[in-house]
């Protein structure tokens, strides 16, 4: 698993503040203040419960947070048309631009018959539209009126991220000094997720591997923890 974070309590803060408000815009205020309710919750029981520190709290922020923000449909959308990629354009280039975007819509690309990943398509500058409307839609993410959600990818992303929360509270009522670096390893393994489609499939599978198995020993009476380390 990924090295234990390195935490302070001002570097800390700064960090769950930002990507608070990041979920904000990337969803709403309710999205954020849940990802708040669960880091607070986290940083709580560290306090009370184990050494000085907050690694933990730190790695939770963290990665809680990646499984928060996926680059579904909706934010790529949201991050197109919120004005800032059409700036760039105009700061890099000069004269009328005509702008095309490769895209894979899960709805309409055909899947390569040797990679079994979905094929790009051209779009026109018309996109720009249908971004800015997909992207007014957000509040639909993980709704039964989510069209997008329905894919095996998305489905397996919000498993994932329920497990995650889960999982964050057994490590809060569970924690001692003793088992916290246990704690921050379980906490840090959506570090080692990356990529998209099949890539990001088997990196979950992987993760979630290790993930029982860290996590049988992170339940087991100490002296079989011991023993196991």
């Amino acid at each position: 698993p990924p090295a234990p974070p390195k935490a302070d309590n001002q570097s800390l803060d700064a960090i769950v503040a930002r990507r608070a408000a990041l979920l904000a815009a990337y969803q709403n205020e309710d999205y954020a203040a849940r990802y708040r309710r669960t880091v607070e919750a986290v940083r709580r029981a560290e306090r009370e419960r184990a050494a000085a520190g907050e690694t933990l709290t730190e790695a939770v922020a963290r990665n809680l947070f990646k499984l928060m923000a996926i680059k579904d449909e909706y934010e790529v959308a949201r991050l197109y048309a919120d004005g800032a990629f059409a700036q760039a354009l105009r700061d890099a280039f000069d004269g009328d631009l005509k702008v095309s975007f490769h895209l894979a819509p899960p709805l309409l690309a055909r899947k390569d018959p040797v990679t079994g990943e979905a094929r790009k398509m051209r779009f026109g500058p018309w996109m720009m539209k249908v971004f800015r409307a997909l992207a007014a839609l957000r509040g639909l993410r993980g709704t039964p009126l989510d069209v997008f959600g329905y894919s095996a990818e998305r489905r397996a992303e919000r498993a994932l991220l329920a497990d995650y929360e889960t999982l964050c509270a057994e490590l809060a009522l569970g924690l001692t000094p003793d088992n916290r670096d246990a704690a921050v390893a379980l906490a840090s393994l959506p570090d080692s997720i990356r990529g998209f489609g099949h890539v990001k499939a088997r990196a979950m599978a992987k993760a979630e591997q290790e993930r029982r198995r860290l996590l049988a020993e992170w339940r087991a009476p100490p002296p079989l923890r011991e023993a196991a380390e």
